[in-house]
């Protein structure tokens, strides 16, 4: 069991809203200023559904980086003054280190599903 205690008031609603809407299958329990959030115990059912949440935040950060590396080549294309060769490295730079960050997080993924799965 987590418990939160909220120190604004006015808060408790919205703390709770975001808790339920998260995706993470944890019901919040009101009482007063505190959210009690009962964690379920983890059986093979459930880590398969907390791999599948975290497999969904590594591909919101893949999207965040391919929209990035979109912004980053449109920047270049635009570029003025710049050569096709100028532009063509830098185009494979940002290509690059687009490459690395998704390589990373598909790593961070794969390790956090074992270490979920792990009993």
């Amino acid at each position: 069991m987590v418990v939160i205690n909220v120190w604004d008031k006015a808060m408790i609603s919205k703390v709770e809203k975001a808790i339920r809407e998260s995706g993470i299958g944890i019901n919040p329990v009101t009482d007063g200023p505190l959210i009690r959030l009962p964690i379920p115990e983890l059986n093979e059912e459930r880590r398969k559904q907390l791999t599948k949440v975290a497999a969904g935040y590594a591909e919101n950060a893949k999207i965040a980086i391919r929209n990035v590396r979109r912004d980053g080549m449109d920047q270049i294309k635009k570029a003025k003054g710049m050569g096709e060769d100028d532009q063509k490295m830098w185009s494979e730079e940002v290509q690059e280190m687009t490459d690395k960050a998704i390589t990373a997080i598909d790593r961070a993924l794969e390790g956090k599903q074992q270490e979920i799965m792990q009993v």
